[in-house]
């Protein structure tokens, strides 16, 4: 194959294209601890993560963390079931699908899927009220990010327990603190 003018001046857009694409996902990379991310698979997991999109933006209308927080609390104590988006039963994606959804805001019904959601909030001292946040290794699966909640303040986090439910939580219990991979958040 020769390479006229052409062709070269397109190769070389596209290497610059892939460069920029690479480096303004580097600026969104999720400053994680080593105690987070336990291995190079785990690295590798994210790195494919990040290049597969994150940082989309999410119309949140004139709905505030407040209003959000509000109708999750509606579903304490709703039983948790895999695949569940009602008050009968609701998985922890379904749960921020169904809260968001009944503001008019869609997410999909994915943890992995949400976190591509909002700008990352890689630490947890800069997290707020309303932020989405995301764990790992909470259950075997092909999927890296493994489970979702909504932030409520004071590192408290309301989501859903396969054993108790919708419930609180604090992410400084020592299960979510070693799982917790970063939030995102949605509300300017």
């Amino acid at each position: 194959m020769s390479f006229t003018p052409g062709r070269a001046l397109l190769l070389l857009i596209l290497i610059a294209g892939q460069l920029m694409i690479t480096s303004c996902s580097k600026r969104a990379w999720p400053e994680t601890s080593p105690a987070i991310i336990e291995s190079p698979a785990e690295r590798k997991r994210l790195s494919e993560f990040m290049v597969a999109g994150a940082e989309k933006p999410l119309d949140t209308r004139s709905v505030t963390p407040d209003e959000i927080i509000s109708t999750a609390r509606k579903y304490l104590g709703v039983p948790h079931c895999m695949g569940g988006k009602s008050m009968k039963c609701i998985d922890c994606s379904g749960l921020l699908a169904v809260v968001f959804a009944t503001h008019g805001i869609e997410l999909p019904h994915s943890s992995e899927d949400q976190a591509r959601y909002g700008k990352i909030i890689s630490e947890r001292k800069d997290l707020e009220k309303g932020d989405m946040v995301f764990f790992i290794r909470t259950y075997k699966t092909s999927r890296f990010i493994t489970h979702s909640g909504i932030y409520l303040g004071d590192n408290k986090f309301i989501h859903t327990s396969t054993s108790l439910g919708v419930t609180l939580a604090s992410l400084d219990d020592p299960w979510w603190n070693e799982r917790y991979l970063f939030a995102t958040r949605v509300f300017h």
